[in-house]
């Protein structure tokens, strides 16, 4: 399984970055020792100063693919889920001012949250899909795949032409704005369409 993230594909979280808007799709990977899937508690590490929280959406991949042709895309997944990735911001940072690779601030061990449930989806309503993040009760993020730049059929067309796409792969589509840290105490909801799909405290 491999774990593919999008980066800057909201433009609201992109201004927030202070990034430039790509034009076409950035993505990174995560290991399979990034998947958590115990939707209960998140250990701070203590390699890490500022954790911060990105809510979204996550695609399952239900066949294997190459070169995949926009207009099929769709065939190639069915069910979506809510992520959160998390990520060590203060080593970001660091790497990103010595123009190094910034794995070490994404790909660390459970960075990748996937709630245990999707839902089915058709292709014609991904743009019903609404899905919000609150910190301790408290709105924070909330986004639709209406507001990506660019849209998960993109993303798979694009991803495929590299990398070949297998059964059980999980795509991160990006995050929209309003992340921030988290602290010992906090407890992160996740819900898509008025459904809790994880609920994290942060020990």
């Amino acid at each position: 399984m491999k774990i593919i993230c999008i980066g800057r594909n909201y433009a609201e979280h992109a201004k927030e970055m202070n990034s430039a808007l790509p034009t076409s799709p950035i993505f990174f990977l995560k290991p399979d020792t990034a998947y958590f899937k115990d939707n209960t508690d998140f250990y701070l590490p203590d390699f890490c100063k500022e954790m911060h929280y990105e809510c979204e959406l996550v695609v399952k991949i239900n066949k294997v693919g190459k070169n995949i042709q926009e207009e099929f895309a769709h065939k190639y997944y069915d069910e979506i889920g809510l992520g959160l990735d998390f990520t060590a911001r203060d080593l970001q940072d660091k790497c990103k001012e010595k123009g190094l690779p910034w794995e070490i601030a994404k790909a660390f061990d459970n960075s990748a949250l996937v709630s245990a449930n999707f839902i089915k989806i058709e292709h014609k309503k991904i743009n019903d899909i609404n899905f919000e993040l609150k910190l301790n009760g408290n709105l924070i993020q909330q986004g639709n795949p209406s507001q990506m730049i660019f849209s998960i059929d993109q993303i798979i067309s694009y991803v495929s032409k590299f990398i070949t796409l297998k059964t059980g792969d999980l795509i991160f589509t990006g995050t929209p704005s309003g992340v921030g840290p988290i602290k010992i105490g906090d407890v992160l909801s996740g819900f898509l369409n008025g459904d809790q799909m994880f609920n994290l405290s942060i020990k």
